[in-house]
């Protein structure tokens, strides 16, 4: 039997909160409890937002939690050629293509839709599904932009992808906390079809996190997928991708998530559930684990 391989990949585009504190410490604990690995991994795909202060602040957070790191830390943006390479796999299949609707040119169409009373498909986030260019360019504006220097972005063509996988894809879901972090895995029935044709790249940025994200755990042999409960869905892009790629499948498991006053999910945005601020007004490790319900 293999060892288990956990991970925490948080983003340094902000501070981390006290959510964040909740899955890496159920990662790290898991890891213990099953005899395995707990591994950190930077996604810093946003090399706007994402700074080296803001990363040695993530460190300071993780060494206050008591996580001590696994050298060396993978960092996404040491391996945006093997993104790239992914893509052209992916192209050469002919599941990718060039997009260049914008969100306010897909924003404004929906709503001009549902205007009209017709309804328009959301993926599970919400977002409403691409309508494709044609639906809102003319072919002229369409060849143009083509043409020209324009955004675009590359999106994975759900319908093909799906049609070459055939039909009874799965996930392995083995729940989260207590007991059922040890129980068995039960297969869930992957609903791709109900993301659309999602995002891949864009024309400035080499990956997504749906790409990137099943590229990475393969890369560190990740064996157990610890995260929220916002991303269960999600997965079964992932797994679309896992097989496109002829990636390993790793066995997931998606825990609660800490909510704001407002039953909202937290943002790094929110200063005051940030792990800095609160260590700095003096909260101590014991208090925010009771905070968290650890």
């Amino acid at each position: 039997m293999s060892t288990p391989v956990f991970r925490f990949a948080p983003s340094p585009n902000g501070y981390l909160h006290i959510g964040h504190a909740l899955s890496a410490l159920l990662n790290a604990r898991a890891a213990v409890a099953l005899e395995g690995r707990f591994l950190v991994r930077v996604e810093d795909i946003d090399q706007a937002r994402c700074t080296p202060e803001l990363e040695a602040g993530m460190f300071e957070d993780l060494a206050w939690l008591g996580l001590p790191l696994d050298e060396p830390v993978l960092r996404q943006s040491d391996h945006f050629p093997d993104y790239r390479a992914a893509l052209e796999r992916l192209q050469d299949m002919g599941l990718i293509y060039p997009a260049y609707l914008s969100r306010a040119e897909i924003r404004r169409f929906v709503h001009g839709s549902e205007e009209k009373g017709q309804s328009w498909p959301r993926d599970p986030d919400g977002a409403p599904l691409y309508p494709g260019d044609r639906a809102v360019l003319s072919e002229g504006e369409l060849g143009s932009r083509m043409d020209s220097d324009a955004s675009f972005t590359l999106r994975l063509d759900m319908q093909k992808a799906l049609t070459r996988i055939g039909p009874g894809l799965t996930w392995q879901e083995a729940g989260s906390e207590g007991k059922a972090l040890f129980g068995p895995a039960e297969a869930v029935a992957v609903d791709a079809a109900s993301w659309g044709d999602v995002v891949l790249a864009r024309k400035d940025t080499p990956t997504s996190y749906h790409l990137a994200v099943v590229i990475d755990d393969a890369r560190q042999g990740i064996t157990d997928v610890l995260r929220g409960q916002d991303l269960y869905h999600a997965t079964s892009v992932h797994r679309v991708l896992q097989v496109l790629l002829d990636l390993p499948e790793p066995v997931y498991r998606h825990h609660r998530l800490v909510l704001g006053p407002d039953g909202c999910k937290l943002s790094k945005s929110n200063d005051d559930t940030s792990l800095k601020s609160l260590r700095e007004g003096g909260l101590g490790l014991r208090q925010l684990r009771r905070r968290i319900g650890l």
